[in-house]
């Protein structure tokens, strides 16, 4: 079966977040992490036959959705959990903030490796917190987590670890050995270790992603799992998610948080979701196969055709963390953005110095904006 990520097509006249932005100028956005490939067919059958319907009220998760989630993460990753355990969400983002406000007082700390995505870095002070951040350490072309930097870093005060597995935006799917370094110490200081899981389905290495909370009882025991099916299927736009968390105390204490406050899944969110996990899965693997093909590409031009940036390889995600610092230049996004391309800023990140570059786009998209980059640097 084929699958087409090749057409381009239009999304400028559709409200995009994404293509917006750059609303009529000549610039191809290449920043938020939004696909510009259609979803599935399934998907799009099942949003149309909800449509049809006709009725939109206030909807419950589906039976079969629930019990899809519960076979996905035993057949994915030997993991058996219980449908209580499932926590609906419209976001991971919500999630964040209601993992920072769940434990722990006003003034305890929220733990995160940087640089990361943005919402770790101001969840905790929306939710009257203090953020420690621990930089990511960088070796062997890779960065990995630093298990004595955490243990240095944690006091009395300190009562949750936000965690990016994989990690947007440095493209790293950590490996059994360093989640467990990490998530060890967690226990041992009884850190509530909410895991944001949502690109585990974006592995390009063909190597397996590991669920932290499936590490050990324990483990599992301090640990919020966040997954979704937006980013994988191309979905943001239907804000449909969700946590998987075994403690009961933990679980009672951020449905309390989360009552009355974030909203419920909408109807075609869910309709999505169950037709993204029962029928997309051959979809899925194609579009692993484009991804890794364009990554291929990024890293080969960023590293060998533009002079003043490099990257290191993207084993998870359609995320390019480029190091720009030999770029000399005091703003490269306004740099790049004046060639027609527009990327993320890594300050955003916890970065100075570095931009991310989204390739979950069709190659004639990805081609061209890669030349105008290369174009701009040789006559800078």
């Amino acid at each position: 079966m084929s699958f087409d990520f090749d057409t381009v097509f239009d999304r400028r006249h559709t409200s995009s977040l994404k293509w917006n932005k750059y609303k009529n100028r000549d610039v191809i956005p290449m920043w938020v992490a939004d696909m510009d490939f259609q979803s599935a067919a399934p998907i799009l059958e099942a949003l149309h036959k909800r449509v049809d319907h006709g009725i939109f009220g206030y909807t419950v998760p589906p039976d079969e959705l629930v019990q899809v989630v519960v076979d996905r993460m035993w057949e994915k990753y030997q993991w058996e959990i219980k449908p209580s355990w499932i926590v609906w969400l419209p976001g991971v983002v919500p999630a964040l903030h209601l993992a920072c406000r769940a434990f722990g007082n006003d003034g305890d700390e929220v733990l995160t490796f940087t640089p990361v995505y943005p919402p770790f870095l101001t969840g905790p002070s929306l939710s009257k917190r203090q953020l420690k951040t621990i930089p990511l350490h960088r070796q062997a072309n890779r960065y990995t987590m630093d298990p004595e930097k955490l243990k240095s870093e944690i006091t009395s005060h300190s009562k949750v670890l936000l965690l990016c597995n994989p990690h947007n935006p440095v493209g790293r799917r950590y490996d059994r050995q360093e989640l467990r370094d990490i998530a060890e110490i967690c226990v041992e200081h009884n850190l509530v270790l909410c895991s944001d899981e949502i690109h585990c389905d974006l592995i390009l290495d063909g190597r397996p992603h590991v669920p932290t909370a499936t590490l050990s009882p324990e483990i599992s025991a301090h640990t919020i799992t966040l997954m979704a099916p937006s980013k994988t299927f191309n979905v943001p736009g239907l804000n449909c998610a969700f946590a998987i968390i075994e403690n009961k105390n933990l679980r009672t204490k951020f449905r309390q948080i989360r009552k009355d406050i974030v909203p419920n899944v909408n109807a075609l969110g869910f309709s999505a979701c169950l037709a993204a996990y029962r029928d997309c899965e051959s979809w899925r693997m194609a579009l692993i196969d484009y991804l890794a093909g364009n990554k291929d590409i990024v890293y080969r031009v960023i590293n060998d055709e533009i002079p003043g940036l490099s990257m290191d390889d993207v084993q998870a995600t359609y995320l390019a963390w480029i190091h720009v610092k030999e770029l000399n230049s005091d703003d490269p996004i306004r740099f790049f953005e004046n060639a027609g391309v527009g990327l993320s800023d890594g300050k955003e990140y916890g970065g100075e110095g570095y931009i991310r570059l989204n390739f979950g786009c069709p190659r004639k998209t990805l081609m061209e904006g890669l030349e105008r980059m290369r174009s701009a640097v040789k006559i800078g």
